[in-house]
């Protein structure tokens, strides 16, 4: 009988490990090189990892939006996106706009955000804030606001992400 209960219980756990993904969360992102968000949601996307938004998702962060499939993205209650033109040091160390890089940036945003984007007029060197009821809009909520706010992130000076196991069915679909 012990055999029997033993098997059934690692037949259980095999099972649940099955209906369980990874999950990236981002939380205090504040951006970075084009190039590197760029190469890291790539990777991301191909692993088909669920993308959890839990805090500031700033600059180049935002490129996860057109990076990651929509219906892989949920946002918590503490989900903010930050938005601004592209830019480079011009000759005396100063911030420049680079529009090129602007507009490369726009293109890779889902329509819904581009046009949340026009509305406020466009991408210039001002932050522009997502979030609250018009994020929440857009994204699918996550079912997971108490656990992930219960994490505080961590600084780093590289693009942040935290790996987590998450049941299947914490995710609202």
């Amino acid at each position: 009988m012990k055999f029997l209960t033993g098997l059934l219980a690692a037949v259980v756990l095999i099972a649940c490990m099955g209906a369980s993904h990874a999950v990236v969360r981002i939380a205090d992102d504040r951006g970075g090189r084009i190039g590197t968000y760029v190469d890291k949601y790539q990777d991301l996307r191909q692993s088909g990892e669920t993308v959890i938004i839990d805090g500031l998702c700033a600059s180049a962060c935002t490129i996860v939006l057109g990076a990651i499939p929509h219906d892989r993205i949920c946002v918590t209650s503490s989900a903010t996106l930050g938005f601004h033109a592209a830019w480079d040091f011009g000759v005396n160390g100063r911030a420049v706009t680079n529009s090129e890089a602007t507009q490369m940036l726009y293109a890779m945003y889902p329509s819904q955000v581009r046009r949340w984007i026009n509305q406020r007029g466009g991408l210039t060197p001002h932050m522009l804030f997502l979030r609250g009821k018009q994020l929440q809009a857009m994204y699918k909520p996550c079912y997971m606001d108490a656990q992930a706010s219960a994490i505080k992130p961590t600084r780093r000076s590289l693009p942040q992400s935290e790996q987590l196991e998450s049941a299947r069915g914490q995710l609202l679909h």
